[in-house]
């Protein structure tokens, strides 16, 4: 249920006031994984959102394989530029779990939704766990986003993360550590992300705390 458990501190590194500030970030190591969210009012859940026919970007399309899903609860806001932005941060979060279940470090949706120190740090992350020979299996829940929008082109997202039913797997033998869930099941998220011409809005920078009392359920 601790399915980020790995013995390292980080994947996407930088200050925790990088977030909400519109400046940018120093390197400080997370205590773990991840990235992004936003405040909302909707009481949905929903996976990532696809990419549409009218969306200029060429989005890349990710599938998470059989067993693995990612839930995104109440992430629309009403706005339009901040649910773009949650929408992105949401894609990006989708493209680091296929990029662990696939065992690559160079997929599309990593390139695609990561820049900078990010993407950086999460090819990093990926590496670790194809070096742990680990995967995961089940249902990661993401809740209680937030954004603030620095300007047109920058914007903050924070967001938890619900790992209780999600769980390690050997990539070799397919056996799944079902881990009692604990306080560091949960993760809070903190991410900057950029608009690139295409108008993506790629995370840059980030951190994550697990355990976390602002998340912990």
């Amino acid at each position: 249920m601790k399915r980020r458990s790995l013995p390292v501190a980080t994947t996407v590194a930088a200050t925790a006031a990088l977030l909400l500030t519109a400046c940018g970030g120093g390197d400080d190591a997370s205590k773990d994984e991840k990235i992004a969210g936003a405040d909302t009012g909707s009481s949905s859940s929903a996976a990532a959102p696809s990419p549409t026919a009218s969306d200029p970007a060429n989005r890349p399309e990710i599938t998470l394989p059989k067993g693995v899903e990612d839930v995104f609860e109440k992430w629309e806001t009403g706005d339009t530029t901040k649910d773009a932005v949650l929408s992105d941060a949401a894609r990006a979060q989708t493209a680091m779990n296929d990029a662990i279940t696939q065992g690559k470090t160079d997929t599309p949706g990593l390139t695609f939704y990561y820049q900078g120190k990010a993407l950086t740090t999460s090819v990093k992350w990926v590496q670790k766990w194809l070096d742990a020979g680990i995967t995961y299996t089940g249902t990661t829940r993401y809740f209680d986003p937030k954004v603030e929008l620095f300007d047109d082109k920058s914007a903050g997202v924070s967001f938890c993360a619900d790992e209780t039913k999600a769980y390690n797997k050997d990539r070799k033998t397919g056996k799944v550590d079902k881990s009692p869930a604990s306080d560091d099941s949960y993760v809070l998220y903190n991410t900057r992300l950029e608009k690139n011409e295409q108008g993506v809005w790629q995370t840059t920078d980030g951190t994550s705390v697990r355990g976390s009392a602002t998340c912990v359920q």
